[in-house]
Parts: structure tokens; sequence; C-alpha cells
């Protein structure tokens, strides 16, 4: 079934323009929504959200925003030096999930309040609005550098048909790309603006009994996404 969607969507690419930006749209969407990897920035970023003093609907969609800006700059470096190394492009090597699958088990204990989490991501909560967004943006580096394989492998299709489209359709091939990010980051954007959206209706607090529960269980699934991409290199080979 999924593979009969991911079919006709790569079909839909090669359609008229309108048809072919709409299956791009759709494509990024599908790109977090059917990927454990990319899933995992869903609670990852509603976690971080839930360690923010003073929470509300604008900040969480200001802090998610500049979420998936981290997430975006750290996959355009990683793919232009991947590609100017002649290397596939996102293909960092054979252990880079599972290192990064570890940093997502710290990430999970962060979350969950376990342990505190360093400045530097908790983005200063209460204090500076710029060090909150920096925290946000950092957060996304950090993810952009797993994603990195598992994101190139869901845009090649995508990737092909702006390479092979810049030359006699430039504006096209930008409109083709614009249409997969704006899909891939707005489920991300949503997520986080719904989690603010939600914990401001509720009043809650960073210190509130629900509060706590949604970030033991963002901290879990960020957990078992970390167990996926270390077993992931070992289950594939």
């Amino acid at each position: 079934m999924i593979m009969q969607w991911f079919e006709t969507l790569s079909l839909a690419l090669y359609g008229n323009p309108a048809i072919a930006l709409g299956a791009a749209f759709l494509w990024g969407v599908l790109s977090v929504l059917l990927s454990p990897c990319h899933l995992a920035s869903i609670p990852l970023i509603v976690g971080y959200l839930d360690n923010q003093k003073d929470l509300n609907t604008l900040k969480a969609l200001k802090l998610s925003t500049f979420f998936t800006i981290g997430i975006l700059i750290m996959m355009a470096l990683i793919g232009l030096v991947t590609g100017l190394l002649g290397r596939v492009m996102g293909d960092l090597g054979g252990w880079t999930e599972p290192a990064m699958g570890a940093i997502f088990l710290v990430m999970a204990f962060f979350i969950a309040d376990i342990l505190k989490m360093p400045s530097f991501l908790s983005g200063g909560a209460g204090k500076s609005p710029r060090k909150g967004i920096w925290g946000a943006i950092s957060l996304g580096f950090l993810l952009g550098i797993a994603l990195g394989p598992c994101s190139f492998a869901f845009m090649a299709p995508i990737l092909g048909l702006v390479f092979s489209s810049a030359g006699s359709k430039f504006l096209f091939a930008l409109a083709l790309a614009l249409a997969y990010i704006i899909g891939h980051c707005l489920v991300i954007i949503l997520a986080g603006t719904f989690a603010g959206a939600v914990q401001n209706y509720l009043r809650w607090t960073s210190n509130s009994k629900g509060t706590r529960v949604v970030r033991w269980v963002c901290g879990g699934l960020v957990f078992i996404a970390g167990i996926y991409l270390i077993l992931k290199k070992f289950i594939v080979t």
C-alpha cells in the first residue's frame, strides 16, 4: 500500500507543473510521517518545548520554526560537503546513524527531565529570547546530522527531477524543491505549535503533572528512535 503511494507520487512528479508541485509537497509531508528517523523530530521538539517556561502558541511556533531551520541548514551543509567529496549526497559513513542514536538516547533523558539539559540546548528558558532561538537551532543541527542519509534517500526522486530541470526550467526546479521543503517542515512546525497551544489552553506550566507526562512520553519515543538508529546498521547489514 505504502509503496503504491510512493510509486504514484513518483509518476506525479513528471506530470503537469501543478500536479508535480502538489506531489512534491505531499512527498515532503510523508517523508516525516512514514520515516522512523524523521518521525523522531516530533517528540523531540514537543519534549523540548515542554521544558520551556512561559510557553505560549506564538513562542512554540517561533521555536518550532527555528528548529526546522536548524535541520535544513545542517542537511544543506551535509549535502554540499558529501557532494563535493564525490560521495552519495548525505552519506557520512556507516557509523553516523549509530553515533546519532547514542545522542538520541542521551537527549531522551534530557527531555524526560531525568538529566538536566545543557544551557546551550535548553535555550535559557525564561532568560533571553535569543538563547531560546539558539537552543532550538542547535537541537535542529543535531537532528539534521542524524537525518542526513535518511533524508536524501527520501529526496532522491525530487532531487533527480530538480537537477534535470534546473538548466531549462530553473524556476520550476526551485519551486519543486521548495514545495518538498515546505511539506516536510510544516508537519514539524504544526506539531510543535499545536503542543504549545494545548499547553497554553490547559494552563500547564513547565512543572505541571500533564507537562511532566508529555515529557516522559516524548523522552520514551526519542529513546526508541535512538535504539532504532543504533540497531538499524546491524539489522540492515
